[in-house]
């Protein structure tokens, strides 16, 4: 028997014990029980509930949905060394062409989605463009489409006008329950399951690790750069404008100011889920933990009878969800400063 042989085993459970997600999973399933102990709620009849309720669940569910399909957006893009500020806006934008194509301008609900779905590809596309074609750092380009995207939907509203009204076969894909689980989550799962397969099961989409760690040594090796981080771009535009349908059902109106501040939330949950602010890192599995640890998190602050009595819960969420990022991104930093460290140290 070899001297190898035996401490293979143990070596393996301890490697996949050790992997970021499976830590995230522990973070999140102790958050969730620290909630269900500490939490409760009043519901719509005035009872108070407990944090652990199957409603209360399903509640997490409807309100992480759109923030979540920002995640699985922005995943390929932070993938790529990339970043997107625009999609919130992007969404309040979405929301309200589709609401300005069924109320005025006379279209059925399918064909004023698909127009959107369009819409926001194009939206996507904007940046696309920019960056790729003109060489702009992202940061920039998004920024500025940050500032287009909602002045444009303040423009075609006027900062007064909110689309309501629509008929209730369009609003259960927001507000009612299909096989069990809300709709939407439906809809987030089928959008989860085509960005996981592209980003971890083809070799197209583990290219974009390529492109984020060297994108002049992927030139090099022959990868089309420029086209495959358009794609990225485009097909978050598309997944925003889906986010942005999602979110007029739940809330049965089309406002201005819809996603406002989605965007820091979506990138705290990517990088929470140990996606890599560098580019070249991260996995699809990784940013929906993210996203549910959020989720628990601002769902799960507003059953805390302390932050019930001082009525900050929305404030208290944000500091959180800020203070995570910071420490995610810090915690994304550790492994470079520990390797120039240890060259430092060895060079002395």
């Amino acid at each position: 028997m070899s001297a190898s042989s035996s401490p293979q085993p143990k070596t393996g459970w301890l490697k996949i014990f050790l992997r970021y997600e499976m830590l995230l999973l522990v973070v999140l399933v102790a958050e969730w029980w620290l909630f269900y102990h500490f939490g409760t709620s009043t519901n719509r009849r005035g009872v108070v509930v407990g944090f652990g309720t199957v409603d209360r669940q399903f509640d997490i569910l409807r309100h992480s949905c759109e923030i979540g399909l920002l995640a699985l957006a922005l995943t390929p893009i932070i993938i790529t060394a990339g970043i997107d500020l625009s999609v919130g806006s992007l969404l309040g934008l979405c929301a309200i062409l589709f609401g300005k194509l069924w109320h005025d301008g006379g279209l059925s609900i399918p064909v004023a989605a698909a127009i959107t779905l369009v819409l926001g590809a194009v939206g996507g596309g904007l940046n696309a463009a920019l960056i790729t074609a003109l060489r702009l750092p992202p940061l920039i380009v998004t920024l500025g489409t940050y500032s287009l995207f909602r002045g444009l939907a303040e423009a075609i509203t006027r900062g007064a006008v909110t689309y309501t009204d629509f008929p209730a076969s369009f609003l259960f894909i927001g507000q009612e329950r299909w096989l069990g689980l809300p709709v939407q989550a439906w809809l987030f799962i089928f959008v989860a399951v085509i960005v996981w397969t592209l980003v971890q099961r083809t070799t197209f989409g583990r290219s974009f690790r390529a492109i984020g760690f060297s994108p002049e040594g992927s030139r090099y090796a022959g990868l089309p750069v420029e086209r495959r981080v358009a794609l990225v771009y485009v097909l978050a535009g598309l997944i925003v404008a889906l986010a942005a349908i999602i979110y007029t059902a739940r809330l049965g109106q089309a406002k201005a100011d819809a996603g406002t501040g989605y965007e820091l939330f979506a990138i705290t949950a990517v990088v929470l889920g140990g996606t890599s602010i560098f580019g070249g890192t991260g996995s699809v599995t990784g940013t929906l933990l993210g996203v549910a640890a959020i989720a628990v998190l601002k769902s799960g602050l507003a059953t805390l009878p302390i932050v019930i009595r001082t009525n900050a819960a929305e404030e208290i969420a944000g500091l959180l969800t800020g203070a995570l990022l910071l420490l995610a991104l810090m915690g994304s930093m550790l492994p470079k400063l520990l390797s120039g460290w240890r060259s430092r140290r060895k060079a002395s």
